[in-house]
């Protein structure tokens, strides 16, 4: 797989932030009980195990957390596609954009792609269509400023925050299970840990509405900007 900017920054650095309780239940309840058995063949074999099995539940995560981000926290305020910021914004209906700038961008739109938005009577008789028209263009959009730096690091600070937060849903589960492993193994460090690391893992979770359409909206507004400047 190769490893680029946003798949370092918005995939990668969200999982290492929200691995810990994962590598903890790992090394705590797992790794402990082999390598005593593991230590009797190679001395070295115990810690070349454990990083390589801390190294492969790190890539598991980054593929959990895409899943879930994508698939239940994004699903929940944008519903699809054609619910996303770089859809609303184009509305006749929705004024966060100017309605000068937004025929400018119908207009450029339409010279570049021959797609036609629907005007305002078309879109209140079938917002639908009109949702639909809107997100093929979003496509096009992106196809011609997929090397955009402004907009790729735009894209990456919401990819950042989605996937944390999916990590942060899977790592809010993972921290009550140590907690409750901890209390019956009657260890006071580990049960303060857990509950610091509910704490944390719970904030992403209880701010997330307000996370993903604020930076939806920042990464809508940019590729729109971007897209007038061509």
């Amino acid at each position: 797989m190769k490893i680029n900017n946003y798949y370092l920054k918005a995939r990668l650095f969200p999982t290492v932030l929200t691995a810990i309780p994962a590598l903890i239940l790992y090394n705590k309840f797992v790794a402990s009980i082999y390598s005593d058995k593991l230590e009797n063949i190679y001395s070295a074999l115990p810690t070349i195990t454990n990083v390589i099995f801390s190294s492969a539940i790190v890539f598991l995560l980054v593929q959990i957390n895409r899943f879930l981000s994508k698939e239940i926290f994004q699903k929940i305020y944008f519903k699809d596609e054609i619910n996303m910021p770089t859809t609303d914004m184009l509305l006749k209906s929705n004024s966060k954009i100017d309605s000068g700038i937004k025929q400018n961008i119908e207009t450029k739109i339409k010279d570049k792609f021959n797609i036609t938005l629907l005007n305002s009577a078309e879109e209140f008789g079938d917002e639908s269509r009109a949702r639909k028209l809107i997100a093929t263009a979003v496509s096009q959009i992106r196809n011609v400023l997929r090397d955009n730096e402004m907009l790729l690091q735009h894209n990456i600070e919401y990819g950042f925050f989605r996937n944390l937060i999916g990590g942060a849903f899977l790592s809010l589960l993972m921290s009550i299970t140590i907690v409750l492993f901890s209390y019956s193994a009657n260890d006071l460090p580990l049960i303060n840990l857990g509950w610091i690391l509910v704490l944390i893992y719970s904030l992403p979770i209880l701010l997330s509405k307000v996370i993903i359409n604020r930076y939806g909206n920042y990464y809508a507004k940019i590729l729109y900007e971007q897209f007038l400047t061509l």
